[in-house]
């Protein structure tokens, strides 16, 4: 059994200020200075400090704008790793970039690998080629964004991940989707997984029910946040339990071996 120690992850479910990354960054402050026990790991929804909005030229930051600034220092204060995404602009091009950042100031990224083109996301927004595997106490997470979720081999594990999280701005009208695939990722790849999304509604009337989940390796809800409610809940992964069920059901030994090849439509 490897020394692994059990984790403490913290997901925010909120409504948040349409287009409006002062007001949503001063609401996550409030948010986060009500948790006394930090955790080791803070997760916020989906273009936390602005909504899902297309809008890039307005809305867009560099990596040292404020919302990275607030990150690194929220990071800091709570000594936990934060993870978020928010539009980034970098080399002329404009991503929906992810954002792991740890409490020292150093920080991995993600730029989602799957653009929602029903948006038109595609059209706004370069698409990332890899995905990030980063660690946190000897734990290996893999963080993804919305979309990502409906596509299990980008999201398969291949022995180098405990953890996916999907953060969200996933509308309520396919929530049963969300649910499903959620759950779905959890067995097939064995793996903790973690999906943070939003509620109320956008600037464009879209509703968001949050659903936001932790579900076990065995495909088990673990977390109690209610659909609608805004919600900062703690739960804690056991490294224990994820090795023990692996050990035990060893599918992983029977799958398929592949590679994956981004194409232009990416």
């Amino acid at each position: 059994m490897q020394d692994i120690k059990d984790i403490k992850a913290t997901f925010i479910q909120t409504e948040l200020f349409w287009k409006s990354p002062d007001k949503n960054l001063e609401m996550f402050s409030r948010k986060l200075a009500r948790i006394k026990k930090p955790p080791d790991l803070i997760i916020l929804p989906e273009m936390f400090n602005t909504g899902f909005s297309m809008e890039v030229e307005k809305l867009a930051e560099n990596m040292e704008g404020k919302s990275m600034q607030w990150m690194a220092e929220s990071a800091a204060d709570k000594n936990s790793a934060v993870v978020a995404s928010l539009i980034i602009k970098e080399g002329g091009a404009f991503y929906n970039r992810l954002v792991w950042m740890r409490p020292d100031g150093t920080y991995a990224c993600y730029d989602k690998g799957h653009l929602f083109r029903m948006e038109g996301e595609n059209e706004h927004f370069k698409a990332g080629q890899k995905r990030l595997v980063t660690e946190l106490k000897g734990w290996k997470f893999c963080p993804m964004i919305c979309y990502d979720l409906r596509f299990p081999v980008w999201s398969r594990n291949r022995g180098d991940y405990d953890c996916l999280i999907y953060i969200a701005d996933w509308p309520e009208v396919r929530s049963y989707a969300w649910k499903t695939l959620l759950a779905a990722r959890a067995i097939e790849n064995q793996a903790y997984v973690i999906g943070v999304n939003r509620i109320g509604e956008d600037g464009h009337g879209v509703s968001f029910s949050g659903d936001s989940v932790v579900i076990d390796p065995r495909g088990r809800k673990q977390s109690r946040t209610k659909a609608h409610l805004e919600n900062v809940e703690t739960i804690t992964l056991s490294y224990n339990d994820l090795l023990e069920f692996r050990k035990k059901f060893q599918v992983h030994l029977d799958a398929d071996d592949f590679d994956i090849t981004r194409t232009g439509h990416f």
